[in-house]
């Protein structure tokens, strides 16, 4: 049977039972193939298992996704009693920005970076049925200026965010601190980027150096996956060797 890698892992520290963990290390999916492995409905229930968690630690590396997707996450994490911390280990994109706001604290190491911009979509119909369709990426477009807002105060306004928005904007993390998206900045992370570089090529100023990163990512995961294919190999012609008395 086919399993379906979901996009979070949700556990309690081995060392605290009060203290939980979300990891959101890959892209926002919404799709289904065997069930609910991938709905925020599954997200819920699972962070509902942890029980009465007084800190909650929830960590970003992902190029966004998803939009109904991440809003709900949102708003389920929005919701629960716990302290929650956020930090963004690598990049908080797209949708994942927002999910990021939910924290109380938002902490990015100095080479982080988050990006801002409008919900886009891909429609067909006719001119009544676009038309609508625009005016809800409006409305749609109305929820994340509500969380970017909610959380950076009265270090940023309407219009400038707006602007940053309509410009699909890649913030540092220097720059997310004085726009009040994050509260702390910390020690810069080395840490590989883990998802598929093909949402991050359809931004329009994905940074170059990004771009590159995750490409040398996955050059590295591939020079790995040959190593342990030969070690495997010359593993199984050893074993031939010895079942046949062959000497070596």
């Amino acid at each position: 049977m086919r399993t379906i890698k979901k996009f979070w892992e949700i556990k309690a520290t081995a060392s605290d039972q009060s203290v939980g963990e979300v990891y959101i290390y890959s892209e926002i999916s919404s799709e289904q193939f065997w069930g609910d492995e991938t709905t925020a409905t599954t997200f819920k229930d699972e962070l509902a298992e942890l029980g009465e968690v007084k800190t909650l630690n929830i960590f970003i590396n992902s190029p966004g996704g998803s939009v109904f997707e991440g809003n709900s996450i949102y708003n389920i994490i929005k919701r629960h009693k716990a302290h929650v911390n956020v930090h963004v280990d690598g990049v908080a994109a797209s949708i994942a920005s927002v999910i990021a706001m939910s924290g109380d604290t938002i902490f990015m190491p100095a080479n982080s970076m988050m990006m801002i911009h409008n919900p886009w979509t891909f429609a067909i119909g006719n001119s009544a049925e676009l038309r609508k369709q625009a005016d809800d990426m409006d409305r749609i477009r109305e929820s994340l200026i509500e969380a970017y807002l909610g959380k950076a105060g009265e270090k940023l306004d309407r219009d400038r965010l707006i602007a940053l928005l309509d410009a699909e904007t890649w913030l540092t993390a220097q720059e997310c601190l004085e726009l009040g998206l994050c509260d702390s900045i910390e020690a810069p992370k080395q840490v590989a980027a883990k998802v598929d570089t093909k949402l991050f090529a359809s931004y329009r100023n994905t940074p170059d150096a990004l771009l590159n990163q995750t490409q040398d990512d996955e050059k590295q995961a591939e020079r790995e996956r040959l190593f342990r294919e030969q070690l495997i190999a010359e593993a199984q012609t050893n074993l031939m060797k010895l079942q046949t008395g062959g000497i070596y």
